[in-house]
């Protein structure tokens, strides 16, 4: 089998290995066998050497393969080295070295092949990863004989310097964790010395087994499989080892360039490295009538590595998850339907002239109305609804025929005392009748409710009871007759039945927006701290609405309920302050916290508070609020011990961080989340004892604090620049020149461009949007720098102007900077930055060696 023929032309596009003449003919070098990727740990020197070598790509248990290369189209004596270089582009020669029985003391692998056999197999390599002590002048070292190379003359001082210097920007952005091969191949030249180079290649990335980036990704469990095609269902996954600023869940459809998105969530959102919580992206068709399956696969950023792809269900949305409208929609009954659809008056059993038809000296048969059935003075039971409106009893206690034999079938009732049944019956008719007459003569039906009262706890095939169904149809007027009915019968529970979707009446109300109905429901006694099948009270299913009406009412009626119902939880765990901040409600938020709820009150699932759930909403308007109003606690923590400064500055949001510093937030608060060694770290110094590098680690090991997640992810902070301060005639100017209706220079555009989307739909209908978002800028404690530098962008120079007549700026810093993650970063040195203008909090000391430095 020719590998040159089949690899040939793949390695050649790869990289490399073309004919240097510039021929196809020519000879060239191919891998045919690429080094294992990941599971191969890196050795400090101290170790000793590794237990057997670097295994190939498809080494299995009983089958071991090693990296191998090959020369094609060429025979004869040739010199293949190895050494090891950067995952950069293009590669750079790496502070590792190779160890092994075919290397070199430089580090460096050589092997021999021809003239025949042009394969050359590595199978004893091993990397021996350098201390942190020793890494610049190994890299002057291997830098030095790169360039002495096929040179007879010494290098100068002006070469001398540029490795000096190149080996100082090496040793900054190094990865540690990563190592490639690249083989190099020399032919002899006519003096018989290998100096004739082929063009190297490179190998695949070699990860070491212990960075967090090297396990392989796997997809262990999840607990929803399917969700909205709206997106934003939760969804916890449980997962192998990863790393916080490496990874994204993607979303993607099995077509040629299809549809792709990513779940979204922030590095707070992994859990030890092994969990991810995060929100679904919306499907790409809002609107689908049947489900839709796509896929979901963990990918790291950099590599670009996926896991096995899960299956995913995206459902349309059911807009009407509380079956109101579909039972509005039901057809609605017809009176002649209640006569059999014969005659108005006629049909089976109709007329009071029915009542006692067939019955003789000692019994009487008739089928009964259920309403006779409730009133039964004997008590029999209720037999099989036969038809709309009436019921047959079966044949009970004394009910039997003349001759004592038991009554043939069961939907008649046989009563040995003839007269009594018909006195009995007689009655009935002249109550029914007296309050058919009083109607006639009052109009108001409750004369006629009051006699058949009983039946107001009748249910339907959905649960609804007449009260149910009365305010699903929003018929105000019978439901003030349904609830004076049922107040009247003793030792009832009537009001508070639940359906078979658990929605008692007061559900029903505030879910249909009836201020009205539900005042008259909870004046009535109705229970107001039931809960529906998702565990949500009268206060959940108002603020899920963000009806602030409906809030206020239930408020002002509640009584001795509303205490507990404020620190009542939802099966989801969230407690009515928490809903109303995810409404985006202000007006609700203060109407709560007014009537005794507790702002700083955690949801059950995680332990955030309002004032988390704001900034993970990234909600400047909802934090401000919280903050400055309410007094909302900013270092307040979750179960995880994340405070709302750790949320924003790993959501890089310059803002919200901003507004969190200067309301005091900790800077050196520590969550629960060791920081995890990165190479560099777990290099010694020393070649001491692996033990007591171990040791020496977790004494040196600690947690999150804000400022690492701000040093190392996607936000940097400036505090050099100068904070916003605008007087009333410098907004007066802005609002003018954003006021104009300019497409890509109005206000709308700034908040884009300041971050501040979330603002647009809270101002768009005040009456000055514009001043509302500057405000809101400057008092998050947005700088001056930001600003000039976003209406720079948005060709608004007259604005610019005039902010520069009322501040003189002598240097204008940006502070509204984003970078990529770098969070778990594996360089060496951590590039320096001004030190955090801020004081530690209360309590807090900061030794010299660890004053706070972000970037």
């Amino acid at each position: 089998f020719d590998h040159c023929s089949r690899l040939g032309s793949d390695s050649r596009g790869a990289g490399g290995p073309e004919d240097p003449h510039g021929t196809d003919r020519g000879p060239y070098l191919v891998i045919i066998e690429q080094p294992k990727q990941r599971g191969f740990r890196f050795r400090y020197g101290c170790e000793g050497p590794s237990h057997g070598g670097l295994p190939g790509a498809s080494s299995e248990k009983g089958r071991k393969t090693y990296p191998t290369v090959k020369i094609c189209n060429y025979t004869g004596m040739a010199r293949i080295e190895v050494d090891l270089v950067t995952h950069s582009d293009p590669p750079r020669v790496h502070a590792h070295s190779l160890v092994g029985k075919q290397c070199n003391e430089a580090g460096n692998c050589v092997a021999i092949v021809g003239p025949k056999d042009m394969t050359a197999q590595f199978s004893n390599l091993g990397v021996l990863h350098v201390t942190k002590k020793n890494m610049m002048e190994i890299m002057k070292e291997k830098l030095k004989q790169q360039k002495m190379r096929n040179r007879s003359h010494l290098l100068t001082d002006a070469e001398l310097r540029e490795i000096e210097l190149e080996a100082k920007e090496l040793k900054k952005v190094m990865d540690l964790s990563i190592v490639r091969l690249r083989f190099t191949a020399y032919l002899r030249d006519s003096s018989g010395n290998f100096t004739l180079a082929l063009q190297p290649v490179i190998s695949d990335p070699i990860h070491d087994s212990k960075s967090p980036g090297a396990s392989n990704l796997k997809i262990s469990r999840m607990d929803k499989t399917a969700g909205s095609v709206r997106g934003g269902d939760e969804v916890y996954l449980l997962c192998d080892k990863v790393q916080k600023d490496d990874i994204e869940v993607r979303f993607y459809e099995d077509d040629e360039n299809g549809w792709q998105a990513f779940g979204d969530f922030s590095p707070t959102d992994v859990h030890k490295q092994y969990a991810i919580v995060f929100r679904t992206p919306p499907y790409h068709k809002p609107k689908i009538d049947r489900p839709v399956t796509v896929f979901l696969q963990l990918k790291r950023k950099r590599g670009g590595d996926v896991s096995d792809s899960k299956q995913f269900t995206y459902y349309p949305v059911v807009e009407d998850k509380e079956e109101v409208e579909r039972k509005r929609k039901k057809v609605l009954p017809q009176f002649p339907q209640h006569w059999g659809g014969g005659s108005h008056m006629g049909g089976a059993g109709g007329g009071a002239g029915g009542f006692g038809s067939g019955g003789g000296e000692w019994g009487c048969l008739f089928p009964l109305p259920a309403w006779v059935a409730a009133v039964c003075p004997w008590g029999l039971p209720v037999g099989d609804l036969l038809g709309p409106g009436a019921v047959h009893l079966r044949a009970w206690g004394g009910c039997r025929t003349v001759d004592g034999a038991a009554a043939p079938g069961s939907d008649v009732l046989l009563c040995p005392p003839a007269q009594l049944c018909h006195l009995w019956m007689l009655a009935l008719a002249r109550r029914n009748a007296h309050a058919l007459l009083d109607y006639s003569v009052t109009a108001d039906p409750r004369m006629l409710l009051a006699v058949q009262r009983h039946l107001a706890a009748s249910q339907d095939e959905n649960g609804d009871t007449p009260l149910h169904l009365a305010i699903i149809h929003e018929q105000t007027a019978v439901i003030k007759q349904l609830i004076e009915v049922i107040v009247s019968i003793p030792s009832q529970q009537i009001i508070n039945i639940s359906n078979n979707l658990q929605q008692t009446p007061l559900h029903l109300a505030v879910i249909t927006k009836q201020p009205q109905v539900v005042q008259l429901l909870l004046q009535a006694r109705a229970d107001p701290t039931l809960l529906d099948r998702y565990g949500n009270s009268l206060l959940h299913l108002a603020l899920q609405a963000g009806d602030e009406e409906m809030l206020r009412t239930l408020l002002a009626h509640l009584g001795s309920a509303a205490p507990y119902l404020l620190r009542l939880p939802s099966f989801h765990g969230l407690l009515p302050v928490h809903l109303a901040v995810k409404a985006k409600s202000l007006a609700c938020l203060d109407l709560l916290v007014r009537k005794g709820a507790d702002v700083n009150a955690v949801e059950r699932q995680g332990g955030r508070t309002s004032l988390h759930l704001a900034v993970e909403m990234e909600n400047l308007n909802m934090a401000t609020h919280l903050v400055k109003k309410l007094g909302a606690d900013v270092n307040s923590r979750t179960f995880a011990g994340n405070t709302p400064l750790h949320l924003a500055a790993g959501l890089g949001s310059p803002t919200l961080t901003k507004l969190l510093l200067k309301a005091g937030a900790d800077v050196l608060c520590e969550n629960d989340e060791p920081v995890s060694p990165s190479s560099s770290e777990a290099s010694s110094d020393t070649d001491a004892d692996p033990e007591e590098q171990e040791l020496a680690g977790h004494r040196q090991r600690h947690c999150h604090t804000p400022l690492d997640l701000t040093r190392s992810q996607k936000v940097r902070l400036f505090h050099t620049g100068k904070v916003l301060s605008l007087d009333s005639e410098v907004l007066q100017g802005l609002e003018q020149l954003l006021n104009q209706d300019c497409s890509g220079s109005d206000w709308i555009e700034l908040a884009k461009r300041l971050g501040l989307c979330s603002l647009v739909e809270t101002y768009k209908d005040t009456p000055s949007p514009s001043i509302s978002l500057l405000r809101s800028y400057e008092l998050a404690g947005g700088s001056l720098g930001g600003l000039l530098e976003v209406l720079d962008s948005m060709g608004l120079h007259k604005a610019v102007r005039m902010l520069h007549k009322t501040e003189a700026l002598d240097k204008l810093q940006s502070t509204e900077l984003k970078e990529d993650s770098a969070y778990g970063s594996e360089s060496v040195e951590e590039e320096q930055a001004p030190t955090l203008a801020l004081k530690p909090g209360p309590g807090s000391e900061l030794p010299h060696s660890q004053q706070p430095q972000v970037h």
